[in-house]
């Protein structure tokens, strides 16, 4: 009987190690904010924990886990019907229930974990038997890579408890590996404290690198031209999470985990790796190592070759490319070519040279210097320089008017080019703070050669046909030479 699950034909044709959730190379988190020192131990250990258990002895601890999951597997057989989602009907979860001594509730999540483990597979309109039912009891590897397949479908287990959060939280699944990583290496039970601080100072940079729930723009700098438009320091303190959304965030995440056997809470506020997460990942840790001993991937392409390509990435994986790249390269030919795609046509591209002078940092410091007198690098640069010597630079504080309304018509010009009509409304409705001509105005009149396509697009997505009009005439008088 052929897996519907690619991991498990992957596995089995190539006798590879499971393939679990994406772990990149762990990050240990600086001091955090407030000047609370990490506890020694996290400091110290960065290795994985040896003498690490095999499947012989983590099998048992799946199977106790799953045992419910193969009970029910094998008590519905050839199922003719289930849902759409593939669950349950009502009357086989009822009728399950009572063959099996558990709860309706406990019936449907027991079938659920059998569905997503592959113990069961769904056929046309029912479900049945999957192969690894068969090989459930003898083989130890297959129960393992049922497991790893529960593993990555964590999110899928526990509902994100705030409908407010739930935006954070699609972000927060980004920085899951890095929080299990270091769960990894440290081996030992990690306050909650820390963990916080791992997730805030991850989703804070996910904010700088212009990705952020409420502006929806994957675009770099686009949530600062919104902040330095309205003029708003407030604004701009809230775009980051608060403490009481970090802390929410990382609950819903480590019960997910918890859900799954991965983690467990200990005493005195702190989480640990159970050992079947320690296996899922060094799993993963030992593929990344695999993969790091091949051709790099963008190390010997131009800076515009990087770019275009990091274009597609999240910001933590391009900044990894960005370090790789850099450290390829006398850091002044290095910035001296980010610098020459950041004066190209693309704005996107041009937003994305500046993510990477981040990584470059102070020994960037004069040729971005230089970039202040040029009018379509000058936002970008005076935002630069400001975050050299300040973490908690605000925009409105760095650039005026019209510096901020020029990086949000070029901001608004990459959205325009690489995202879609709902990112652009969002652009608008973001700066516009209920004056939307306040905004046109101030974008029609600082010469961005842009300036006119961007507003005219806005005229043409915008649903208030208020908003549109007023978008509309700014366009007008842009390509008429007014102001």
């Amino acid at each position: 009987m052929t897996s519907r699950n690619s991991r498990d034909r992957d596995a089995r044709s190539e006798g590879g190690t499971a393939q679990v959730t994406r772990l990149p190379t762990a990050v240990l988190p600086t001091q955090p904010k407030g000047g609370t020192t990490p506890r020694a131990s996290t400091q110290a250990r960065r290795t994985p924990p040896a003498g690490l258990p095999g499947p012989a002895q983590l099998s048992p601890l799946a199977r106790r886990l799953l045992a419910d999951a193969v009970r029910i597997a094998r008590w519905a057989g050839e199922l003719p019907s289930v849902d759409r989602r593939g669950d349950l009907h009502e009357a086989d979860a009822h009728a399950a229930g009572l063959a099996l001594s558990l709860s309706m509730p406990a019936a449907t999540e027991a079938w659920d974990l059998a569905r997503l483990t592959g113990l069961v597979e769904l056929r046309g309109s029912g479900a049945g038997p999957g192969w690894r039912l068969h090989a459930w009891e003898h083989d130890d590897e297959a129960v393992l890579r049922g497991w790893a397949a529960l593993f990555d479908a964590w999110t899928l287990l526990v509902p994100v408890p705030d409908r407010a959060l739930t935006s954070l939280a699609g972000l927060a699944v980004d920085h899951a590996p890095q929080l299990l990583s270091f769960l990894h290496l440290v081996d030992d039970p990690v306050p909650l404290t820390e963990l916080r601080e791992l997730l805030r100072r991850g989703l804070e940079e996910q904010w700088h690198g212009g990705v952020h729930p409420a502006l929806g723009a994957p675009v770099p700098h686009a949530a600062w031209a919104v902040s330095a438009v309205r003029g708003d320091s407030a604004l701009a303190l809230t775009l980051t999470p608060g403490p009481a959304e970090v802390a929410g965030v990382l609950d819903w995440m480590l019960d997910g985990f918890a859900a799954v056997g991965a983690l467990t809470r200990r005493p005195g506020d702190c989480a640990e790796l159970t050992p079947l997460g320690h296996w899922a990942v060094r799993a993963k840790l030992e593929e990344i190592c695999m993969v790091a001993q091949t051709a790099a991937g963008h190390i010997e392409q131009s800076a515009l070759e990087l770019l275009t390509a990091c274009a597609r990435y999240s910001p933590g994986p391009a900044r990894a490319e960005y370090r790789a790249w850099l450290a390829a390269r006398q850091t002044d030919r290095a910035v001296a070519e980010l610098l020459g795609v950041a004066r190209g046509e693309d704005a996107l591209l041009r937003g994305l040279a500046f993510e990477a002078l981040r990584v470059a940092g102070h020994p960037a410091e004069p040729a971005v210097r230089d970039c202040v007198e040029e009018p379509l690098l000058r936002p970008y640069a005076l935002l630069w320089l400001a975050e050299q010597s300040d973490e908690g630079v605000l925009p409105s504080d760095v650039l005026d008017q019209d510096d901020a309304a020029w990086l949000w018509v070029d901001t608004g010009a990459a959205v325009l080019e690489h995202g879609d009509t709902a990112m652009l409304v969002r652009h608008v409705q973001g700066a516009a703070d209920g004056d939307p001509a306040r905004l046109f105005a101030l974008a029609r009149r600082v010469g961005h050669p842009h300036a006119g396509q961007v507003l005219a697009a806005v005229a043409s997505a915008h649903p208030d046909p208020g908003v549109a009009r007023a978008a509309r005439r700014s366009a007008f008088s842009v390509h008429n030479g007014g102001l």
